[in-house]
Protein backbone atom coordinates (compact mmCIF):
# COMPACT_ATOMS: atom_id res chain seq x y z
CA UNK A 1 0.00 0.00 0.00
CA UNK A 2 2.36 2.41 0.93
CA UNK A 3 4.86 1.24 -1.97
CA UNK A 4 1.79 2.03 -4.35
CA UNK A 5 0.67 5.38 -2.35
CA UNK A 6 5.10 5.89 -2.78
CA UNK A 7 5.00 5.07 -6.55
CA UNK A 8 2.39 7.80 -7.45
CA UNK A 9 3.39 10.34 -5.90
CA UNK A 10 6.83 9.69 -7.60
CA UNK A 11 4.77 9.49 -10.80
CA UNK A 12 2.75 12.41 -10.08
CA UNK A 13 6.20 14.61 -9.14
CA UNK A 14 7.49 13.19 -12.24
CA UNK A 15 4.58 14.42 -14.26
CA UNK A 16 4.38 17.98 -12.76
CA UNK A 17 8.19 18.27 -13.56
CA UNK A 18 7.96 17.63 -16.84
CA UNK A 19 5.21 19.83 -18.08
CA UNK A 20 7.01 22.78 -16.07
CA UNK A 21 10.17 21.96 -17.78
CA UNK A 22 7.96 21.96 -21.08
CA UNK A 23 6.41 25.82 -20.11
CA UNK A 24 9.74 26.96 -19.54
CA UNK A 25 10.76 25.78 -22.47
CA UNK A 26 8.09 27.45 -24.33
CA UNK A 27 8.58 30.39 -22.32
CA UNK A 28 12.06 30.40 -23.13
CA UNK A 29 11.66 29.93 -26.98
CA UNK A 30 8.94 33.13 -27.10
CA UNK A 31 11.10 35.19 -25.62
CA UNK A 32 13.80 33.58 -28.26
CA UNK A 33 11.49 34.32 -31.04
CA UNK A 34 9.74 37.15 -30.38
CA UNK A 35 12.63 39.73 -30.98
CA UNK A 36 12.37 38.39 -34.11
CA UNK A 37 9.02 38.81 -35.06
CA UNK A 38 9.22 42.34 -34.17
CA UNK A 39 12.43 43.32 -36.04
CA UNK A 40 10.47 40.92 -38.98
CA UNK A 41 7.37 42.96 -38.13
CA UNK A 42 9.20 46.52 -38.29
CA UNK A 43 11.08 45.40 -41.91
CA UNK A 44 8.39 44.36 -43.19
CA UNK A 45 5.90 47.64 -42.34
CA UNK A 46 8.96 49.85 -42.83
CA UNK A 47 9.31 47.86 -46.76
CA UNK A 48 5.45 48.64 -47.05
CA UNK A 49 5.40 52.52 -46.73
CA UNK A 50 8.81 52.90 -48.57
CA UNK A 51 8.57 50.48 -51.44
CA UNK A 52 5.48 48.74 -51.70
CA UNK A 53 3.00 51.62 -51.31
CA UNK A 54 4.29 53.63 -54.14
CA UNK A 55 4.71 50.87 -55.87
CA UNK A 56 0.89 50.13 -55.80
CA UNK A 57 0.13 53.66 -56.39
CA UNK A 58 1.74 53.69 -59.87
CA UNK A 59 -0.04 50.17 -60.75
CA UNK A 60 -2.97 50.68 -63.69
CA UNK A 61 -4.56 47.31 -62.78
CA UNK A 62 -7.08 48.02 -60.20
CA UNK A 63 -7.96 44.32 -59.89
CA UNK A 64 -4.58 43.04 -58.52
CA UNK A 65 -4.25 46.26 -56.58
CA UNK A 66 -6.77 45.16 -54.81
CA UNK A 67 -5.93 41.83 -54.20
CA UNK A 68 -2.86 42.93 -52.70
CA UNK A 69 -4.81 44.53 -49.68
CA UNK A 70 -6.32 41.78 -48.82
CA UNK A 71 -3.57 39.40 -49.10
CA UNK A 72 -1.14 41.61 -47.43
CA UNK A 73 -3.47 42.83 -45.26
CA UNK A 74 -3.88 40.03 -42.16
CA UNK A 75 -0.09 39.34 -42.72
CA UNK A 76 0.97 42.45 -42.29
CA UNK A 77 -1.06 42.75 -39.28
CA UNK A 78 -0.80 39.80 -37.51
CA UNK A 79 2.37 41.80 -36.47
CA UNK A 80 0.91 44.16 -34.64
CA UNK A 81 0.52 41.63 -31.83
CA UNK A 82 4.38 42.35 -31.10
CA UNK A 83 4.88 45.75 -32.88
CA UNK A 84 3.39 48.99 -33.28
CA UNK A 85 0.38 48.48 -35.90
CA UNK A 86 1.62 50.10 -39.13
CA UNK A 87 -1.55 52.08 -39.50
CA UNK A 88 0.00 54.21 -42.48
CA UNK A 89 0.28 51.37 -44.74
CA UNK A 90 -2.44 50.04 -43.57
CA UNK A 91 -4.96 52.57 -43.99
CA UNK A 92 -4.43 51.87 -47.88
CA UNK A 93 -4.12 48.03 -47.58
CA UNK A 94 -7.53 48.30 -46.08
CA UNK A 95 -8.70 51.06 -48.91
CA UNK A 96 -7.02 48.91 -51.60
CA UNK A 97 -9.41 45.52 -49.50
CA UNK A 98 -12.05 48.09 -49.85
CA UNK A 99 -12.05 48.64 -53.54
CA UNK A 100 -12.17 44.72 -54.02
CA UNK A 101 -15.65 44.15 -51.92
CA UNK A 102 -16.86 46.95 -54.13
CA UNK A 103 -16.33 45.63 -57.44
CA UNK A 104 -18.30 42.83 -55.96
CA UNK A 105 -21.23 44.43 -54.87
CA UNK A 106 -21.13 46.61 -58.25
CA UNK A 107 -21.24 43.19 -60.10
CA UNK A 108 -24.29 41.94 -58.13
CA UNK A 109 -26.02 45.39 -58.75
CA UNK A 110 -25.75 45.26 -62.13
CA UNK A 111 -26.88 41.22 -62.36
CA UNK A 112 -29.61 43.39 -60.38
CA UNK A 113 -30.58 45.65 -62.97
CA UNK A 114 -30.46 43.26 -65.91
CA UNK A 115 -32.84 40.72 -64.02
CA UNK A 116 -34.78 43.53 -63.32
CA UNK A 117 -34.69 44.65 -66.83
CA UNK A 118 -35.84 41.16 -68.18
CA UNK A 119 -38.40 40.95 -65.22
CA UNK A 120 -36.84 38.20 -63.67
CA UNK A 121 -37.94 38.70 -60.49
CA UNK A 122 -36.19 36.35 -58.12
CA UNK A 123 -32.98 36.45 -59.55
CA UNK A 124 -33.26 40.41 -58.91
CA UNK A 125 -34.22 40.37 -55.33
CA UNK A 126 -31.25 37.76 -54.80
CA UNK A 127 -29.21 39.76 -56.76
CA UNK A 128 -30.59 42.96 -54.55
CA UNK A 129 -30.18 40.81 -51.55
CA UNK A 130 -25.95 40.27 -52.13
CA UNK A 131 -25.42 43.94 -53.19
CA UNK A 132 -26.39 44.63 -49.92
CA UNK A 133 -24.70 42.53 -47.93
CA UNK A 134 -21.61 43.22 -50.18
CA UNK A 135 -21.81 46.97 -49.35
CA UNK A 136 -21.85 46.28 -45.97
CA UNK A 137 -18.34 44.54 -45.94
CA UNK A 138 -17.49 47.33 -48.39
CA UNK A 139 -18.94 49.90 -45.55
CA UNK A 140 -16.40 48.03 -42.65
CA UNK A 141 -13.56 47.54 -44.72
CA UNK A 142 -13.42 51.19 -45.75
CA UNK A 143 -14.50 52.57 -42.17
CA UNK A 144 -11.56 50.81 -40.65
CA UNK A 145 -9.68 52.43 -43.58
CA UNK A 146 -10.63 55.74 -42.09
CA UNK A 147 -9.79 55.06 -38.41
CA UNK A 148 -6.08 53.87 -39.52
CA UNK A 149 -5.62 56.98 -41.79
CA UNK A 150 -6.78 59.33 -38.29
CA UNK A 151 -4.40 57.10 -36.15
CA UNK A 152 -1.34 57.21 -38.34
CA UNK A 153 -1.26 60.88 -37.99
CA UNK A 154 -2.77 60.88 -34.47
CA UNK A 155 -5.31 62.99 -35.76
CA UNK A 156 -7.84 63.58 -33.65
CA UNK A 157 -11.39 64.90 -36.37
CA UNK A 158 -14.15 65.58 -33.66
CA UNK A 159 -11.56 68.44 -32.15
CA UNK A 160 -12.68 71.71 -32.24
CA UNK A 161 -11.04 73.73 -33.39
CA UNK A 162 -9.04 71.47 -35.94
CA UNK A 163 -5.53 70.91 -35.53
CA UNK A 164 -3.72 70.23 -38.87
CA UNK A 165 -1.78 66.57 -38.35
CA UNK A 166 1.88 66.94 -39.86
CA UNK A 167 2.03 65.46 -42.94
CA UNK A 168 5.78 64.93 -43.88
CA UNK A 169 5.37 64.29 -47.42
CA UNK A 170 3.17 64.04 -50.43
CA UNK A 171 2.51 60.07 -49.53
CA UNK A 172 1.59 61.39 -45.72
CA UNK A 173 -0.92 64.25 -47.89
CA UNK A 174 -2.74 61.66 -49.95
CA UNK A 175 -2.57 58.88 -47.37
CA UNK A 176 -4.80 61.26 -44.93
CA UNK A 177 -6.80 62.63 -48.14
CA UNK A 178 -7.84 59.14 -49.29
CA UNK A 179 -8.73 58.42 -45.49
CA UNK A 180 -11.05 61.12 -45.39
CA UNK A 181 -12.84 59.97 -49.15
CA UNK A 182 -12.43 56.48 -47.64
CA UNK A 183 -14.77 57.27 -44.37
CA UNK A 184 -17.25 59.57 -46.69
CA UNK A 185 -17.72 56.64 -48.95
CA UNK A 186 -17.70 54.19 -45.81
CA UNK A 187 -21.40 56.20 -44.96
CA UNK A 188 -22.63 55.85 -48.12
CA UNK A 189 -22.02 51.87 -48.51
CA UNK A 190 -23.43 51.81 -45.24
CA UNK A 191 -26.51 53.52 -46.91
CA UNK A 192 -26.57 51.14 -49.71
CA UNK A 193 -26.77 48.83 -47.42
CA UNK A 194 -29.64 49.47 -45.47
CA UNK A 195 -27.29 50.37 -42.73
CA UNK A 196 -26.09 46.81 -42.32
CA UNK A 197 -22.63 48.06 -41.46
CA UNK A 198 -23.60 50.40 -38.32
CA UNK A 199 -21.08 53.24 -39.86
CA UNK A 200 -21.07 56.45 -37.67
CA UNK A 201 -22.51 59.46 -39.89
CA UNK A 202 -20.93 61.90 -37.70
CA UNK A 203 -17.51 61.21 -39.37
CA UNK A 204 -19.14 63.44 -42.47
CA UNK A 205 -18.85 66.62 -40.79
CA UNK A 206 -15.33 66.29 -39.28
CA UNK A 207 -14.01 64.91 -42.75
CA UNK A 208 -15.48 68.14 -43.57
CA UNK A 209 -13.24 70.36 -41.50
CA UNK A 210 -10.11 67.95 -41.96
CA UNK A 211 -9.82 68.21 -45.68
CA UNK A 212 -9.52 72.02 -44.98
CA UNK A 213 -5.35 70.66 -43.92
CA UNK A 214 -4.76 69.64 -47.25
CA UNK A 215 -3.74 71.76 -50.57
CA UNK A 216 -6.75 71.71 -52.88
CA UNK A 217 -5.14 72.84 -55.67
CA UNK A 218 -2.17 70.50 -55.44
CA UNK A 219 -4.61 67.63 -55.00
CA UNK A 220 -7.06 68.26 -58.33
CA UNK A 221 -9.75 69.99 -56.28
CA UNK A 222 -9.95 67.11 -54.42
CA UNK A 223 -9.76 68.42 -50.47
CA UNK A 224 -13.31 70.46 -52.06
CA UNK A 225 -15.01 67.76 -53.41
CA UNK A 226 -14.76 66.14 -50.58
CA UNK A 227 -16.24 69.14 -48.65
CA UNK A 228 -18.96 69.85 -51.57
CA UNK A 229 -19.88 66.20 -50.70
CA UNK A 230 -20.45 66.75 -47.42
CA UNK A 231 -22.48 70.14 -47.54
CA UNK A 232 -24.88 67.88 -49.79
CA UNK A 233 -25.17 65.10 -47.47
CA UNK A 234 -25.56 67.49 -44.48
CA UNK A 235 -26.99 71.03 -45.76
CA UNK A 236 -26.09 72.30 -42.09
CA UNK A 237 -22.40 72.25 -42.19
CA UNK A 238 -22.07 74.21 -45.14
CA UNK A 239 -20.32 77.76 -44.39
CA UNK A 240 -22.56 80.49 -44.91
CA UNK A 241 -20.52 82.20 -47.49
CA UNK A 242 -19.56 79.09 -49.40
CA UNK A 243 -20.36 78.57 -53.27
CA UNK A 244 -23.13 76.16 -54.57
CA UNK A 245 -21.85 72.55 -53.80
CA UNK A 246 -22.58 71.51 -57.53
CA UNK A 247 -20.98 74.26 -58.75
CA UNK A 248 -17.66 73.26 -56.26
CA UNK A 249 -17.82 69.95 -57.37
CA UNK A 250 -17.53 70.79 -61.26
CA UNK A 251 -14.70 73.34 -60.30
CA UNK A 252 -13.04 70.26 -58.71
CA UNK A 253 -13.59 68.07 -61.61
CA UNK A 254 -11.98 70.60 -64.11
CA UNK A 255 -9.15 71.08 -61.87
CA UNK A 256 -8.41 66.97 -61.26
CA UNK A 257 -8.41 66.55 -65.04
CA UNK A 258 -5.70 69.06 -65.23
CA UNK A 259 -3.53 67.55 -62.41
CA UNK A 260 -3.91 64.11 -63.96
CA UNK A 261 -5.02 62.32 -60.97
CA UNK A 262 -9.80 62.38 -61.24
CA UNK A 263 -10.31 60.96 -58.62
CA UNK A 264 -12.79 64.95 -58.42
CA UNK A 265 -14.83 63.65 -61.52
CA UNK A 266 -15.79 60.24 -59.39
CA UNK A 267 -16.85 62.31 -56.58
CA UNK A 268 -19.15 63.98 -59.09
CA UNK A 269 -20.94 61.21 -60.29
CA UNK A 270 -21.47 59.62 -56.92
CA UNK A 271 -22.60 62.75 -56.27
CA UNK A 272 -24.67 62.82 -59.12
CA UNK A 273 -26.38 59.18 -58.65
CA UNK A 274 -27.18 59.71 -54.58
CA UNK A 275 -29.21 63.25 -55.51
CA UNK A 276 -30.71 62.14 -58.77
CA UNK A 277 -29.19 64.53 -60.85
CA UNK A 278 -28.84 62.75 -63.76
CA UNK A 279 -28.38 66.02 -65.64
CA UNK A 280 -24.68 66.19 -64.07
CA UNK A 281 -24.16 62.50 -64.17
CA UNK A 282 -24.45 62.85 -68.36
CA UNK A 283 -22.16 66.07 -67.93
CA UNK A 284 -19.71 63.93 -66.21
CA UNK A 285 -19.22 60.94 -68.16
CA UNK A 286 -19.12 62.70 -70.82
CA UNK A 287 -16.22 64.80 -69.85
CA UNK A 288 -14.61 61.92 -68.48
CA UNK A 289 -14.82 60.04 -71.66
CA UNK A 290 -13.22 63.26 -73.60
CA UNK A 291 -10.67 63.88 -71.16
CA UNK A 292 -9.24 59.99 -71.83
CA UNK A 293 -7.91 61.06 -75.29
CA UNK A 294 -5.77 64.69 -73.45
CA UNK A 295 -5.38 63.81 -70.08
CA UNK A 296 -1.97 63.43 -68.57
CA UNK A 297 -2.30 61.45 -65.89
CA UNK A 298 -0.13 61.50 -63.12
CA UNK A 299 2.20 58.85 -62.88
CA UNK A 300 3.12 58.68 -59.45
CA UNK A 301 -0.42 58.09 -58.36
CA UNK A 302 -1.63 56.45 -61.21
CA UNK A 303 -4.11 53.89 -59.43
CA UNK A 304 -5.79 56.53 -57.91
CA UNK A 305 -6.72 57.72 -61.44
CA UNK A 306 -7.78 54.25 -62.46
CA UNK A 307 -9.77 53.71 -59.89
CA UNK A 308 -11.98 57.21 -60.38
CA UNK A 309 -12.06 55.53 -64.04
CA UNK A 310 -13.87 52.60 -62.49
CA UNK A 311 -16.73 54.92 -60.37
CA UNK A 312 -17.66 56.41 -63.57
CA UNK A 313 -17.59 53.27 -65.90
CA UNK A 314 -20.07 51.87 -63.35
CA UNK A 315 -22.39 54.81 -63.07
CA UNK A 316 -21.98 54.52 -66.77
CA UNK A 317 -22.47 50.79 -66.73
CA UNK A 318 -25.74 51.10 -64.21
CA UNK A 319 -27.70 54.12 -66.87
CA UNK A 320 -27.12 51.43 -69.40
CA UNK A 321 -28.36 48.32 -68.25
CA UNK A 322 -30.89 49.83 -66.74
CA UNK A 323 -32.32 51.37 -69.75
CA UNK A 324 -30.99 48.91 -72.32
CA UNK A 325 -30.52 45.68 -70.81
CA UNK A 326 -26.17 45.66 -71.43
CA UNK A 327 -23.10 47.48 -70.26
CA UNK A 328 -21.68 50.59 -71.89
CA UNK A 329 -20.29 49.49 -75.33
CA UNK A 330 -17.05 50.69 -75.41
CA UNK A 331 -17.29 52.82 -78.68
CA UNK A 332 -20.67 54.62 -76.63
CA UNK A 333 -18.68 55.52 -73.41
CA UNK A 334 -19.26 59.20 -72.58
CA UNK A 335 -22.94 58.67 -74.13
CA UNK A 336 -26.01 57.72 -72.51
CA UNK A 337 -27.80 56.27 -75.02
CA UNK A 338 -27.15 53.74 -78.36
CA UNK A 339 -28.43 56.36 -80.57
CA UNK A 340 -25.19 57.34 -82.74
CA UNK A 341 -24.45 61.75 -83.65
CA UNK A 342 -25.19 61.58 -87.20
CA UNK A 343 -24.70 65.48 -87.75
CA UNK A 344 -21.72 66.62 -89.76
CA UNK A 345 -20.34 63.15 -90.62
CA UNK A 346 -18.45 62.65 -93.74
CA UNK A 347 -20.01 60.22 -96.68
CA UNK A 348 -18.18 58.66 -99.35
CA UNK A 349 -18.83 59.64 -102.90
CA UNK A 350 -19.59 56.34 -104.62
CA UNK A 351 -19.40 58.36 -108.14
CA UNK A 352 -16.05 57.53 -108.55
CA UNK A 353 -16.64 54.03 -107.93
CA UNK A 354 -19.10 53.56 -110.53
Amino acid sequence: MISSLTNMLVWAFGNTYRIMSLAMLALLAGCQANPIYSTTGTVLSSYSEGEATPYVLQMSDTQMACSLGEGLDPLLYSFSRVTSAPNTTGSLLMLLAGNCAEAKAWEAELEYLSADFQGIVPAAKDARERAKRLNAMTAKRRYLSFQRAMEAYEFDPSMEPVECPFLFDDQDELTFLLGLLTGLQAIVNDANSGSMAGVPRNIAPQAERAAQCVDNEKWGGLPNAIRSLVWLLLPDTRPALSPDPWMVLEHSSELSIAKGMRASMALEAVAAETFGRPDVLEKVIGQFAESESTVKVWDDYRLVDEVARNVVQFASDKHWVAHYGYRTPQSFFGKMSPERDTENVETMSLDDLL
